[in-house]
């Protein structure tokens, strides 16, 4: 209908007119002279207002229109004033009774008007609904996301409805990821700057004591140092988490997936972690299968999910406590269990885990060697993770302890319809 316009008009008038010399040679059954004469009236009015709704269509008279309702009132006004001017027209030519003629023309006149009537009331409940959608357009231009509209009926408005009230979804949904993105934004830069500051604070300290004199003797300017390094370590390691984090929120992050042995990396990964367990009086233990080797995966990226997990046990672990690594598998995933005992972190706490730089305990900056923690291990192991289309999770009983899992495709092709 959009993109022919004038072949429906003319397809239309013909039907018309066939309609109507159809009902009158079926009721009147009338000679081919009249047939003939009727067809050349009814064409040449037909003719005539084909070519005036091409004229209107073509200059585009609504346009012209300040609203919605002139343009029905002008639409079905041409429509009653076609009707009565194809009537009368052909009424003339008829040569009917003057006074057949006068009643014939009030008829119309009251039917015209009648349709008229009808027509802007039942029209009026159309732009009813286009003024309430052009409000609510305006409101949600204001800012007024929660904006919605009813949806009533089944036509093309109700589905422009629909679509409006999907877009303002849309919108309001955008709105809350960009207000939670800002607030993000926010906070890691409060939390960088806290993080950076604090060890630069206490490096500037330690080497102004050294630089004043205020500490003369060797052993305490070794000890200064040292402390100086550590806090050196710290900021290097806190660099290398934001780069790794950079990385993966931008998407940018290389993996090289071999088949390698799982059982080889954790056991590389215990052994790291083995004095540090032993300093804290913890017992490290790996409980690993048989059969879950090799593991398609980014060894090296594995290797830090790992080692993010377990030491992150061990910062919480009490001494005399335990840490198991145990793994699992099934189907075509290997399951990887990271347990400490004597923990317990509380629901609220779960769900923001692994949220860049939180901890449970905001007080627990550091841990038990005094080493500064970045709380970013966790979100770069979860990372990590799903990176490798794996999931990760945790869960904590005040009896048992706590647990951190993850799974990953164990085999080549499973990890290639993940990825």
């Amino acid at each position: 209908m959009k993109r022919y316009p004038l072949i429906f008009l003319i397809a239309g008038m013909a039907a018309a007119l066939g309609v109507g010399v159809l009902i009158v040679v079926l009721g009147l059954n009338p000679p081919a002279r009249d047939i003939q004469l009727l067809l050349i009236f009814m064409g040449a009015s037909g003719l005539v207002t084909m070519l005036a709704a091409y004229l209107f269509n073509k200059i585009g008279l609504v346009w012209w229109l300040p609203s919605l309702r002139w343009s029905l009132l002008i639409n079905i006004a041409m429509t009653v004033l076609l009707v009565l001017l194809n009537v009368w027209f052909t009424a003339q030519l008829m040569f009917i009774s003057q006074h057949d003629f006068v009643l014939t023309t009030a008829l119309l006149v009251f039917s015209g008007l009648t349709a008229m009537n009808f027509g802007l009331f039942v029209a009026s409940t159309l732009t009813s609904r286009i003024h309430d959608l052009s409000s609510a357009a305006e409101q949600l231009a204001q800012g007024k996301l929660e904006t919605r509209l009813q949806v009533q009926g089944n036509d093309e408005l109700a589905d422009f409805i629909k679509t409006f009230n999907w877009m303002a979804d849309s919108l309001q949904q955008l709105d809350r990821e960009k207000r939670k993105i800002e607030q993000t934004r926010r906070d890691l830069i409060a939390w960088v700057s806290h993080d950076l500051r604090t060890p630069l604070t206490s490096i500037r300290a330690m080497l102004e004591a050294i630089q004043d004199e205020v500490v003369t003797e060797p052993d305490d300017i070794k000890q200064y140092i040292g402390s100086s390094l550590s806090e050196i370590e710290n900021l290097n390691l806190l660099i290398e988490d934001l780069f790794e984090l950079a990385k993966l929120d931008t998407g940018n992050l290389e993996l090289k997936f071999v088949d390698a042995s799982l059982r080889d990396l954790i056991s590389d990964v215990l052994s790291t972690l083995n004095a540090q367990a032993n300093k804290h009086h913890i017992t490290l233990r790996g409980l690993i299968e048989q059969d879950i080797d090799p593991v398609y995966m980014a060894a090296d990226k594995m290797q830090r999910v790992l080692y993010n997990l377990i030491d992150n046990a061990l910062r919480y672990t009490p001494p005399n406590g335990e840490i198991t690594i145990s793994t699992s598998v099934f189907r075509e995933q290997v399951q990887i269990n990271v347990h400490n005992t004597g923990t317990y972190i509380a629901p609220e706490h779960l769900p923001h885990l692994f949220t860049s730089f939180y901890r449970a305990e905001p007080s627990r900056s550091h841990d038990k060697d005094g080493r500064r923690s970045t709380g970013l291990g966790l979100a770069i192991a979860r990372g990590f993770i799903e990176a490798h289309k794996g999931k990760i999770w945790v869960d904590s009983q005040p009896d048992s302890g706590t647990t951190f899992s993850f799974t990953i495709p164990r085999v080549r092709h499973a990890a290639s319809e993940f990825r």
